[in-house]
């Protein structure tokens, strides 16, 4: 292994701007939530069952929920009205009809060179105050046939390229709202991401499950997207692509907290690629990590890069991750006029157990990446790959053995 002591050089100005900022996270009192009343039970019918589910959620009391109580049932595209909510009960399914007529635009289900033209499953947008709850399942069935086709939701993930992007619904996208919650709920093989929101003020997801085969990209399960004032905690997470992953395209990402986390298969805890907005004040607390991609990630490119500052990571545990922290300015390779920065990044009681690849790639050495580490502890034989980067604080190498995790989905 390279010695990470070379790199474990800086300056006391730059320690005390390491240190400036206080503590990042959301700014709420985030408690674990209470399921709404029921406003109505439904019973599923064996047939398509979308229209009697909007018709409950349009005339359903503010404040209260929708619950599917008893059965499966299937669905196309449906909205959550302000105020209200949808509880899925214990050994409930509700499944995503793979029909890609129900979810809007004759692209969806095809290849092209855009992708994206679908609607959501589901979808809460311009509201306050709604959520989804209970213990059931939202499966999105993207492993199923598509109705008059001869593929699947997967096959045309697996299909896609640069220039051939697939049109799939996501399972549940928030746009404009305030107070969502999801809480107990799980979700399972979206067609692709599982759970995004945009432009996003308070946003609670408490105890969730989300899985989808490994061997599927672009299976993200969390993704708060310019949004604010988020807590996701007690979740167990395996998918395809990023477990979570933090981003500010259109609006900055800040006050967010990822609090007593698991997550098996994925790619990582990942912020970016898009940051242009400005990714800020993340706290990663009691996170255990097992078999991902990437551990830690941040990842970038000139396209689309903005300040990523006041970011830390604090009790991790990583087992079996290729690249246990990967910091990458460069991510994509491509070239533009939107370059990124990496400002105050600091990493608090951390144990990589098993070896893997460190990669940290700054743009220069007037841009490097400014890294903080405090009890960070890593397995013999890691290989390491560092330019344009300055740390200050001890990196041990003497890890071993494996993750607990304290978390649980209660």
């Amino acid at each position: 292994m390279e010695q990470p002591r070379h790199v474990c050089v800086i300056t006391i100005s730059v320690i005390l701007a390491l240190v400036h900022g206080g503590l990042a996270q959301d700014l709420r009192n985030v408690t674990e939530p209470k399921t709404p009343e029921t406003c109505i039970s439904l019973k599923a019918s064996g047939g398509d069952d979308t229209e009697v589910i909007q018709s409950a959620l349009n005339n359903c009391t503010q404040g209260k929920a929708v619950a599917l109580s008893s059965g499966i049932f299937n669905a196309g595209h449906f909205k959550i009205p302000s105020g209200v909510s949808l509880l899925v009960d214990s050994n409930v399914t509700l499944k995503a009809i793979p029909n890609p007529r129900l979810y809007g635009p004759s692209t969806c289900g095809t290849l092209n060179s855009v992708g994206g033209g679908c609607w959501p499953f589901i979808e809460i947008t311009g509201a306050k105050g709604s959520g989804i709850y209970g213990k059931g399942t939202i499966d999105g069935q993207g492993d199923q046939i598509l109705t008059g086709k001869n593929h699947t939701w997967y096959d045309l993930i697996m299909n896609s390229s640069s220039t051939k992007r697939h049109n799939n619904p996501r399972l549940v996208k928030i746009k404009n709202s305030e107070d969502i919650t999801l809480y107990q709920i799980t979700l399972k093989n979206s067609p692709t991401f599982h759970l995004t929101t945009a432009d996003t003020n308070g946003f609670t997801v408490w105890g969730i499950t989300i899985k989808a085969p490994a061997s599927v990209g672009n299976t993200d399960a969390i993704d708060p997207t310019g949004s604010q004032n988020v807590t996701i905690a007690h979740c167990n997470i395996s998918v395809g692509d990023d477990n979570i992953a933090i981003s500010a395209e259109h609006a900055p990402a800040r006050y967010i907290s990822v609090l007593n986390n698991y997550f098996g298969s994925g790619n990582g805890m990942s912020i970016g690629s898009g940051t242009h907005k400005g990714v800020s004040d993340v706290l990663v607390s009691g996170l255990t990590l097992s078999k991902t991609t990437n551990g830690i990630l941040i990842k970038t490119d000139r396209t689309d890069g903005g300040l990523v500052t006041r970011i830390t990571y604090d009790n991790i545990c990583v087992y079996g991750a290729v690249k246990p922290i990967n910091l990458d300015m460069t991510y994509f390779g491509f070239v533009g006029a939107r370059e990124a920065e990496y400002r105050n990044i600091t990493f608090n009681h951390v144990r990589v157990v098993t070896k893997g690849t460190y990669k940290f790639n700054g743009l220069s050495a007037s841009n490097p990446i400014m890294v903080t580490m405090n009890d960070v502890h890593i397995a013999k034989g890691s290989k390491w790959h560092a330019k344009h980067i300055n740390i200050t604080g001890n990196i041990l190498v003497d890890a071993s053995g494996h993750c607990g995790w304290a978390g649980n989905n209660n």
